[in-house]
């Protein structure tokens, strides 16, 4: 009796080291449809000869410890020895999973012991945002519908409009989950809107989108446009007629200039040089109501001046000296007091002795 509960108890402890000594990675393993699938089994123990692997309690794989990975009818199963100090391990490759392929997964050690893992097989559908890009104006109220069809299990689906609600409604039909959402959203400035889908297996959603574009926004933009424009006209009017009135000014003082003729400078000149010179030459005052029409008055006494360059005199001579002077009476006909000069009269200026 003794003897057969030593027995028991060293059973025991053989089967829980073998139990220690093997090991099945990973545990649950998540994946898409039409990705592959790969699961490692390692033990210490050396006393195994053949390694068994199963999909859902189906053989699917055997591998023998001294020829390696027997012959299979499946050409998408197969396995690859994978290096692990002290220990002998197998990596189980099934490529192109199907939904048929999800559930348990397991290496049996014949005699030995058996590990068993999780394998979940993800559908991807597909997502749409119905509807072609939207034109609204600010403030309007504008509806979005999103699907996402042909998933399993039911997709996590959502807008990239975070600040607004949205409903979310599911329907399962064989064995694939569609789920569709609408979205309202008040028009606030252009943007585009996304719809997102995914399921755990994924590594990135599938996003669908469309753009949304605000008018108001568009003519917003024109108007500071148009503002902007408008200014640098104002400015640039501005500045033009300020250049026009600085040019008319600058030419109506040239022609001011240019309209005194010749005849006009020199009568300024002899104005205020000739008669004073020709009055303290003949002792008497200047006639102020002297014209310059020229004479032949015999009652007037006529003076030869000289001649006149185009508007300069270079050199001015003195009044010749009286040649001929008859009676001081003022009542007595008077005779003429004639000075003259070499050159030929070109002006004559009447001046009358008191």
């Amino acid at each position: 009796m003794d003897i057969l509960l030593l027995l028991v108890l060293v059973l025991s402890w053989w089967t829980e080291a073998a139990r220690t000594q093997m090991n099945l990675t990973p545990a649950s393993l998540t994946v898409v449809v039409g990705d592959e699938a790969r699961f490692r089994c390692s033990t210490s123990n050396t006393a195994w000869t053949l390694m068994t692997w199963l999909l859902g309690n189906r053989p699917v794989l055997t591998i023998d410890k001294r020829n390696g990975v027997l012959p299979t009818i499946n050409p998408n199963i197969t396995a690859v020895k994978c290096s692990k100090p002290k220990t002998d391990c197998w990596e189980f490759i099934l490529r192109h999973t199907e939904r048929s392929h999800q559930g348990q997964v397991a290496c049996d050690l014949q005699l030995i012991d058996r590990r068993t893992a999780e394998l979940l097989v993800q559908e991807k559908g597909n997502v749409k945002v119905f509807g072609e890009n939207r034109l609204a104006f600010k403030g309007e109220l504008v509806l979005f519908q999103c699907q996402a069809a042909g998933w399993y299990p039911e997709p996590t689906l959502q807008w990239q409009v975070s600040r607004d609600e949205y409903n979310i409604s599911t329907e399962e039909k064989e064995n694939l989950f569609a789920v569709s959402s609408n979205l309202s959203i008040q028009a606030g400035r252009s943007s585009v809107v996304g719809c997102l889908a995914s399921v755990s297996a994924l590594r990135k959603p599938l996003e669908s989108s469309v753009s949304l574009t605000v008018v108001a926004e568009v003519l917003e933009e024109e108007e500071d446009c148009t503002i902007l424009v408008a200014v640098a006209a104002s400015l640039a009017a501005l500045l033009l007629l300020v250049l026009l009135s600085i040019c008319t000014v600058l030419c109506y003082r040239h022609s001011r200039k240019a309209k005194k003729t010749p005849q006009e400078v020199l009568r300024s000149d002899q104005s205020g040089f000739w008669g004073s010179s020709v009055a303290e030459a003949t002792g008497g005052n200047v006639n102020q109501g002297f014209s310059s029409e020229s004479t032949t008055d015999v009652d007037s006494s006529e003076i030869i001046v000289g001649t006149r360059s185009q508007m300069n005199f270079d050199t001015f001579r003195k009044v010749p000296d009286v040649v001929h002077s008859s009676s001081l009476s003022l009542h007595t006909e008077g005779r003429n007091t004639e000075f003259q000069e070499d050159n030929a009269v070109s002006n004559v200026r009447r001046i009358t002795t008191v």
